[in-house]
């Protein structure tokens, strides 16, 4: 469980643990697309030869996950949303040299804790 900058709670799981959903929101999802950068290319090609990660890919869909994400959680922030649940990641080839990166879940208001015990 993660909390983002909204007090937005991101989870994977179906609920949170402890609360109880009193609405559901609908869908969220938020993207972004990302090309790689032929310096980028270039070191990546020698690293293949020798073997080991490919950090500047890792850090190119590292930072695309959390833009994804960012995106994901100000969207339900504007629905008034407490939580997102069920969040999921994809990725997939637009083409040879950009991917997109897709989270997405379902917003939900909580009860509210003094409501709720």
């Amino acid at each position: 469980m993660t909390e983002s900058r909204s007090d937005v709670l991101v989870v994977t799981t179906d609920g949170v643990p402890g609360r109880e959903v009193a609405e559901v929101l609908g869908l969220v999802r938020g993207s972004t697309v990302r090309a790689k950068h032929v310096g980028s290319d270039i070191v990546a090609s020698l690293r293949n030869i020798v073997g080991g990660e490919i950090r500047e890919y890792a850090a190119l869909l590292g930072g695309a996950r959390e833009q994804a994400i960012d995106r994901m959680v100000e969207e339900a922030a504007r629905l008034g949303a407490d939580a997102v649940v069920a969040v999921r990641l994809e990725t997939s080839t637009i083409q040879h040299r950009a991917s997109e990166v897709l989270c997405y879940g379902t917003a939900v208001r909580l009860v509210s804790r003094a409501a709720g015990g």
